[in-house]
């Protein structure tokens, strides 16, 4: 067993008298990719808001590589180690693709500080659209052009920890692969830990380590991808098989 990064226990998450997440526990070895499955309303881009600060736990415990990190505003996670990149992309209006880039570097620690031109060249690699289009407004970039821009923005602030929703939402096939190869380098070149929340749930078991199915704000089955993948109720459910 490996050191874990982010443990998540018994976390219940409430929006008014509805329980979003009624008691979830979730451990994710550094190193891992770790998907979240399940259908819309499940609570899964839930736990990634609850991560990242944005939304306020009623009970349970969030530590990141051992520490509680409950309270914690999203800017302070940031430059601790984690980013969010979110469903939607929110890629900032009047902007440049550069420019947006450059935001990511606002929650960069100091110590890598002397890797900015290596790191932009390392997106602009991994994503050379954005290098043709580096000089455009993001907001002028097509679905899957802006997908590319904002993980890359989340990347550029050298995150231990990648919290990812739903990265193929509205794109064509082809796109969504060439978004899917991109995280599987960034998590084997780069060492990135990724919790990744997809409806797509074949292709997130094919690039994840393991994963969860969340039904109704509590996880139904857990286990390493193959597991899943092999599941008859996963199957029925979510694989259309």
């Amino acid at each position: 067993m490996g050191e874990n990064i982010l443990t998540i226990k018994d976390l219940v998450v409430s929006y008014g008298n509805i329980q979003a997440l009624t008691g979830i526990s979730i451990d994710i070895e550094r190193g891992e990719i770790v998907t979240l499955i399940g259908s819309n309303g499940a609570g899964k881009s839930t736990t990634l808001r609850t991560v990242s600060g944005i939304n306020k736990p009623t009970s349970g415990d969030i530590s990141f590589e051992g520490k509680s990190i409950l309270g914690m505003k999203t800017h302070q996670l940031a430059r601790a180690g984690i980013a969010h990149a979110p469903e939607g992309r929110h890629i900032i209006p009047g902007l440049t693709v550069e420019q947006n880039l450059q935001v990511g570097l606002t929650a960069r620690p100091a110590e890598f500080k002397d890797s900015i031109e290596e790191d932009f060249e390392r997106m602009y690699t991994l994503f050379p659209v954005l290098r043709e289009r580096r000089k455009q407004t993001g907001w002028s970039l097509s679905g899957g052009e802006q997908q590319m821009l904002s993980l890359a923005r989340a990347l550029i602030s050298k995150p231990r920890l990648l919290l990812l929703d739903e990265p193929s939402l509205g794109l064509a096939p082809k796109v969504t692969a060439q978004v899917f190869e991109a995280i599987a380098s960034v998590n084997k070149v780069d060492g990135v830990t990724i919790l990744l929340v997809e409806q797509n749930a074949f292709m997130a078991l094919n690039v994840a380590n393991r994963g969860y199915l969340l039904e109704n704000g509590a996880i139904r089955h857990s286990g390493t991808s193959k597991e899943l993948l092999a599941s008859p109720a996963v199957r029925d459910a979510y694989l259309g098989a």
